[in-house]
């Protein structure tokens, strides 16, 4: 009811308000060719984005096959519709399929946070990149401080936020561990230290990874080729109506717009995203009624079209578990190559 009620305060009631005409009525004017493009580049994101989740969780620790690995990344799509905040229901759905596969807890929370890691990554790092481009004039678009300098340094400030956590130390275990031994108040610290010792070695392996990028193929092409293909999609949802926008803008407007599924209690960003890209773009300057329309193209193929096989491959998924418990963990299979080969 909330999401229903969302989506039609924004596509149908918000653009008679304000005076930016039948948003919904526009659809019918959309070019099937581009609208095909735009499908186009949704496959091409979830397939990039099995190929970093395989080649990150995968490899010698869990030897997962493609399909295995697309049910249950599509599955995780799916459960992200119950939960926003960067996607939690389907971290919850990913790390219960892995513990499922017989993967030790340590392991799964390494691999998952170096997955994470790998796939946002690229986010701030473009929004730095793009807003110095757009505010200096090299890219051309807005100048704005409020939608290129301020962007690029929140963005800059959560990555050295993120990337300070592989500084602490490999043994903080072990040293709070000796804390609590002598000191029993604060035994509970020994349990904790768990929690940041895991981000740590995941966000040292994704680092790894990024610095290595020739011998990790694999993950490095699945996180670049995530966002690329997405921002495809919103390139597509445009030019269906005929709409030329920078490339600058169409980048810079897709990642601002999207840190609007961080906020909590919305599921899977709905309405909060759609708000959020179509308010950045009427900043930008382009014409607010072929806004409304193409965002609501690039929701629909993006976020909407993918839910039915998503669904589908969470009961696909179930009965994989079952198979496994009959006749084998992913575990127990012959080690793939190295997480730094990206698996094959």
């Amino acid at each position: 009811m909330v999401i229903a009620v969302l989506i039609v305060g924004i596509y149908f009631l918000l653009p008679k308000l304000v005076g930016f005409g039948d948003a919904i009525g526009m659809l019918k004017e959309a070019s099937s060719i581009w609208l095909a493009v735009a499908i186009g580049f949704c496959v091409l994101s979830f397939v990039t984005y099995i190929a970093l989740f395989r080649a990150v969780v995968g490899g010698e620790v869990f030897p997962i096959t493609w399909p295995e690995a697309y049910e249950i990344n599509m599955a995780g799509f799916a459960a992200t519709l119950f939960f926003s905040a960067g996607g939690a229901g389907g971290v919850v759905l990913t790390y219960w399929a892995l513990r499922q596969g017989g993967m030790e807890r340590r392991d799964v929370g390494t691999r998952m946070v170096a997955f994470i890691v790998l796939h946002y990554l690229f986010y701030p790092l473009t929004i730095v990149v793009f807003g110095v481009l757009l505010r200096t004039g090299v890219l051309s678009g807005s100048t704005e401080v409020s939608l290129t300098i301020l962007p690029a340094a929140i963005a800059g400030l959560v990555m050295i936020v993120g990337l300070a956590i592989a500084l602490v130390p490999s043994d903080i275990e072990r040293r709070i561990r000796n804390i609590s031994d002598r000191r029993p108040s604060v035994k509970v610290l020994a349990k904790l230290a768990t929690v940041p010792a895991t981000l740590a070695e995941g966000v040292r392996v994704a680092l790894k990874l990024v610095a290595h990028p020739w011998k990790a193929g694999l993950a490095m092409i699945g996180a670049v080729g995530f966002w690329a293909a997405n921002i495809g999609i919103l390139w597509a949802s445009f030019k269906a109506f005929g709409i030329a926008v920078p490339f600058g803008l169409v980048v810079m407007g897709f990642f601002i717009g999207m840190a609007a599924n961080l906020i909590p209690f919305v599921p899977a960003g709905v309405g909060a995203v759609d708000a959020g890209m179509i308010g950045t773009f009427v900043l930008f300057g382009l014409p607010e009624a072929e806004v409304f329309a193409a965002i609501l193209i690039y929701r629909l193929v993006a976020f909407w079209l993918p839910i039915p096989p998503g669904v589908v491959a969470f009961f696909q998924l179930r009965k994989r578990v079952r198979q496994w418990k009959e006749e084998g963990l992913p575990v127990d299979r012959p080690p793939e190559p190295s997480l730094m080969g990206g698996g094959n």
